[in-house]
């Protein structure tokens, strides 16, 4: 199961756009208080009238199955983390910390299922005034463009200056916001830890999709959606077309989560 990717290999281990980048502004941010000092901080992502998603027929390390490029709608504005979930925000929520790569309060939390995400998620609404949940695959890639047309969302090249991956040669995640955001606001969209996504994996359709959620059940051999690749992928695996999925009771020590919540 290739998409099972990259990552299982490892452990042998808006509107439509012309130009290149076009920055956009979102204006609101939420900040959280978890508690002790540990903030949770939530950008406000504008709705798309229409965003391509997938990846252009000339685009470098294009996967031609998952990557058909197609036309997305999304009706409601959503808020998306601004940052992974830490270590600190996973520990204030849930008293505890799995993550066995680095143990440090402002790195990404990892070594969580996507079912923990899940327990994370409900134990947060209960504390808070609720909402909150994992993006879709669709929000998770049009926050990543943040208007980019291009691989990444600041070209169509990467060097270790721009994000956590292979070249980079840290080998570990690195604290959150250590890199330059994007045209949101959000950072680590790109390497650093890959990301749970609320869907199943599934095939894309040529035509226009308005709010997709993805397959209603897995199809055999797939699980869920992780996104943006990790300090151990290479430049193909960090685009922000790039897709990959992992099952859904499994962890690793590459894989986190950001939040979304319903705006």
């Amino acid at each position: 199961m290739k998409r099972i990717l990259g990552i299982a290999m490892l452990f042998g281990l808006v509107s439509a756009l012309s130009g290149n980048t076009q920055q956009v502004k979102t204006g609101k941010t939420n900040v959280i208080d978890l508690g002790k000092g540990v903030k949770l901080e939530m950008v406000l992502i504008p709705a798309a009238e229409k965003f391509k998603m997938g990846s252009p027929k000339n685009e470098k390390y294009r996967d031609e199955d998952d990557e058909i490029q197609h036309e997305v709608t999304l009706t409601k504005p959503f808020f998306m983390g601004k940052y992974e979930i830490t270590q600190d925000q996973w520990q204030s929520v849930m008293g505890s910390n799995p993550s066995s790569k680095t143990k440090s309060g402002k790195v990404p939390v990892t070594d969580v299922t996507w079912n923990d995400c899940q327990e994370f998620i409900k134990k947060l609404n209960e504390k808070t005034n609720g909402g909150y949940r994992l993006p879709r695959e669709s929000e998770w890639e049009y926050s990543c463009r943040a208007g980019s047309i291009t691989a990444y969302s600041f070209g169509d090249k990467v060097t270790p200056k721009d994000a956590n991956y292979k070249l980079s040669k840290i080998e570990k995640p690195v604290a959150v916001g250590s890199y330059k955001p994007n045209g949101f606001g959000l950072y680590d969209m790109h390497g650093n830890v890959s990301e749970w996504c609320e869907d199943w994996f599934g095939a894309y359709r040529a035509e226009l999709a308005i709010d997709p959620n993805g397959p209603a059940t897995p199809a055999k051999d797939y699980g869920r959606v992780v996104r943006g690749g990790n300090f151990l992928l290479h430049e193909a695996q960090i685009r922000s077309s790039y897709r990959g999925d992992f099952f859904q009771n499994k962890s690793l020590y590459v894989i986190g989560f950001r939040l979304a919540k319903t705006y």
